[in-house]
């Protein structure tokens, strides 16, 4: 064989299992040891999409779901006592169950703040960062909730 040996490779099975298959322990270890907070080397931009998002962001998120939910409470509460819905796409859900429309709500709410949390990082016609624009949404739900809480008391 002037010098070079032959090599006869064997199906050989891999007994462990594949690092790269997902389960609950994927991303229960991902969220706990998020890696990509930053740029990976100087000469890179910022991020865009990131492992970790800051706390605040979480704060924004939940906060603003569970006031939320406190807006379909009390626009449920408010229509009971006569008053309307000025939102003609809601009004036209609540139209067909109460249900439908604390559903649709959340839904919509929810997927809102996922994609905003996302893209938090990300900048809004190059200015203005996606995350400031989930702080704004937090802050129109604060004043509406006061709005509605008035009046629900001033209707009682």
């Amino acid at each position: 064989m002037s010098g070079l040996e032959q090599v006869h490779v064997t199906n050989i099975t891999r007994v462990e299992s594949d690092r790269r298959s997902f389960s609950w322990r994927t991303v229960v270890f991902g969220f706990i040891r998020s890696r990509r907070h930053a740029t990976r080397r100087d000469d890179e931009a910022e991020p865009v999409f990131t492992d970790w998002h800051h706390p605040w962001l979480f704060f924004l998120a939940i906060g603003t779901m569970l006031m939320s939910s406190l807006d379909a409470f009390f626009t449920l509460q408010l229509i009971d006592l006569g008053a309307i819905e000025i939102n003609p796409v809601m009004a036209a859900v609540i139209g067909r169950s109460a249900l439908s429309f604390a559903v649709s709500k959340m839904l919509l709410t929810g997927f809102g703040i996922l994609a905003l949390v996302f893209l938090s990082r990300a900048k809004f016609m190059n200015r203005l960062r996606t995350g400031l624009i989930l702080t704004f949404f937090f802050s129109v739900y604060a004043v509406l909730i006061c709005y509605e809480f008035v009046n629900l008391m001033n209707r009682l």
